[in-house]
């Protein structure tokens, strides 16, 4: 199966995309290179990839631009930061702008293997069990998965790559509060910061495009514990 996955790596430093190059075709990947940004917008917008290695610092364009023209043609493909710069406000910007993960630099290869796999999986492009579609629902809200779809009464609701896998750890524990730093770990990769409020600026994004509407809520503060996704 990882024969036919393709991968793009958008990475300047020709050392560490050719190391990366040859840990994913180990293991049996398709890999191509852009090394600068402006080849790698390109080929991100022109070609279908099943995922995307980026690193921030490129010449011509950086990282972030470049992930932002993918997103505006492509809002299914994962795309992961690669990269130095890791302080929490580079991980903001680089999830706002539509990025899944972000993995600092210096990097294990066995890590970013593992990240690979699991976003493959996520995306349905590499995954041990094809057969139909995988769905998690609540009340008249339904998560497809494998689509990257979102339906709510019968009514499709667009979200963000972000705003997706946000809803997506909801439903998976629907009836169960989780707390912030369970949604910071999970969904930004990150541990959790009190001074930062992205957590709660994705949840009203989703209730926004969720609940708002609708008679029935579905996403609840628990005052001083987090969030739970469940019927009124």
């Amino acid at each position: 199966m990882e024969q036919d996955v393709c991968i793009l790596v958008v990475e300047d430093e020709v050392k560490v995309a050719d190391l990366i190059k040859r840990g994913l075709e180990a293991q049996g990947f398709k890999v191509e290179i852009a090394y600068d940004g402006m080849m790698g917008r390109r080929l991100g917008v022109q070609k279908k990839y099943d995922l995307i290695i980026l690193d921030v610092n490129l010449p011509h364009e950086n990282g972030y631009e470049v992930c932002r023209s993918i997103r505006e043609r492509n809002a299914k493909v994962p795309i992961l930061f690669l990269t130095a710069l890791d302080t929490l406000d580079d991980k903001l910007i680089g999830f706002d702008a539509g990025a899944d993960d972000y993995i600092p630099k210096p990097f294990e290869m066995k890590e970013l293997l593992a990240r690979v796999r699991v976003f493959l999986k996520r995306s349905g492009s590499y995954n041990a069990d094809p057969a139909g579609s995988r769905m998690l629902q609540v009340a008249d809200l339904i998560l497809d998965i494998d689509s990257k779809t979102v339906v709510r009464a019968g009514r499709k609701v667009e979200l963000t790559a972000k705003e997706f896998h946000l809803l997506q750890y909801f439903l998976e524990n629907k009836n169960r509060v989780v707390s912030k730093v369970d949604i910071a770990e999970k969904i930004w990769n990150i541990t959790f910061d009190t001074g930062t409020n992205v957590i709660e600026v994705y949840v009203n994004y989703l209730r926004n495009k969720v609940d708002k509407g609708f008679d029935r809520k579905l996403i609840h503060t628990i005052i001083g514990m987090g969030y739970v996704l469940k019927e009124e």
